[in-house]
């Protein structure tokens, strides 16, 4: 169910992203309340992550090296996510819906085919991997059917803790969190949190066993 009212601290936390499409239709979107995806700022915000990200995953220069191509991914990776750790890299290709609204924490890395549709705020913390196809879908929509036609929709957060693990073709759905140190086995449909320290598999995901957790690193 959408919220009635804005998130005043997923406001402030987004006035420290990069490349925010700020009108009241993006503060009700990041705030989980109905909101109206076709006004001009987000369609024109949407065309221009498709622009930035079709640059990236095009970007394979044949006299680059593994190094100088790395680098240069990971200042275009700059310009399209809203924030970004040390040491960040996606295999191309990938998707996103605007890329200001995703963070990622240092050590990031992502395999071919990840989509993430950040209509809400998408957290991800340090040494967190995705194997390939990895979808993190926070747009929802009512099931009203007046509501779909008229270009309605609202979105939930998603928060990936530190140390995950993402196997290939996980969907995680809005409004998850995953804790931190967590395993998520391939294939798996995540509709509901995850505690930290977890292995879940499955659809819907539920956790099969716990891992020690390990010294916070400095």
């Amino acid at each position: 169910m959408a919220n009635t009212e804005k998130n005043e601290e997923f406001i402030a936390y987004a006035k420290t992203l990069t490349g925010i499409p700020w009108c009241d239709d993006y503060e009700r979107m990041i705030s989980g309340m109905l909101y109206n995806s076709f006004v001009p700022e987000l369609v024109t915000e949407r065309l221009r992550a498709r622009q930035k990200v079709t640059k990236y995953n095009a970007y394979l220069p044949d006299d680059g090296t593994a190094e100088s191509i790395a680098s240069e991914r990971e200042t275009m990776l700059r310009n399209i996510i809203g924030k970004v750790g040390k040491r960040a890299y996606i295999e191309p290709p990938f998707y996103v819906d605007y890329g200001c609204n995703i963070s990622v924490g240092d050590d990031f890395y992502a395999n071919f085919n990840a989509t993430i549709l950040d209509c809400s705020l998408v957290t991800i913390g340090d040494r967190v991997m995705f194997g390939p196809g990895v979808n993190l879908l926070s747009a929802t929509h009512e099931t009203s059917l007046e509501s779909r036609r008229a270009g309605i929709e609202y979105a939930k957060p998603i928060t990936i803790g530190s140390d995950c693990w993402i196997g290939g073709n996980v969907t995680v759905l809005p409004g998850v969190t995953i804790g931190e140190g967590c395993t998520i086995g391939a294939g798996s449909v995540v509709t509901k949190d995850i505690p930290p320290f977890s292995v879940a598999v499955g659809s819907p995901a539920r956790v099969i066993k716990k891992v020690e957790p390990v010294a916070e690193l400095n």
